[in-house]
């Protein structure tokens, strides 16, 4: 999982390569033993640096292969607003990778064009993974999920609690003022359970086998 994004790794070289511009020429001009021609010198030498910098970087964008770093899915899935690319991040609160990815995520979902549309969606490939899936869309029933989503893998990979059964995640919702039979009635609703089978089916149909 990740996002590849040259120009900004472009942007930052360029404000290096800047800043490195401006130090040397400051100390060439505090030295009265450097001619013109030196102070040239340094410059052109600091803006081809920056231009290789550039280049190097819009190569590796060039470098990336399908079959190795993605791969098409085939027969193409419906999307929710065919007008726009739609991401969709299939995740488990149990995985470590997930945790670790999470900020790089809200991060860049906070930045995101406007003909891009996001997906959160829960995996179910296990049975733990099923109760954490089911949480999370109870949690989006009950209108916790934004207070709920990230406490819960702080818990699961901070606070190493297991929180892999339904009485474990009602404690666990509690905290946020959410009453036991609410959690109770949501976790086991028709609706939960239709957003659950949905989404099984549609990440099986993109081949992908696990997150």
């Amino acid at each position: 999982k990740g996002a590849y994004a040259p120009f900004s790794f472009c942007r930052i070289r360029i404000w290096v390569a800047k800043s490195l511009i401006k130090s040397k020429l400051v100390g060439l001009q505090r030295s009265d033993r450097v001619n013109f021609r030196t102070k040239r010198w340094y410059h052109d030498f600091l803006i081809g640096l920056l231009l290789w910098l550039c280049a190097w970087t819009l190569n590796a964008a060039e470098a990336i292969v399908e079959g190795e770093h993605y791969f098409l899915i085939e027969p193409a899935q419906e999307t929710a607003d065919p007008d726009k690319i739609e991401v969709r991040e299939y995740f488990w609160y149990g995985c470590p990778h997930c945790y670790q990815f999470e900020p790089l995520l809200e991060r860049w979902v906070e930045n995101t064009p406007t003909d891009v549309a996001f997906r959160r969606e829960p995996a179910a490939l296990g049975k733990h993974w099923v109760n954490h899936a089911k949480a999370y869309y109870a949690a989006e029933q009950l209108g916790v999920l934004d207070q709920v989503h990230g406490a819960l893998f702080e818990a699961m990979h901070v606070e190493k609690q297991r929180l892999s059964s339904e009485k474990e995640l009602a404690k666990f919702f509690a905290k946020f003022g959410v009453q036991r039979d609410a959690f109770e009635k949501a976790f086991s609703s028709f609706s939960v359970d239709s957003q659950l089978r949905k989404s099984r089916a549609e990440m099986l149909a993109t081949g992908a086998t696990g997150v």
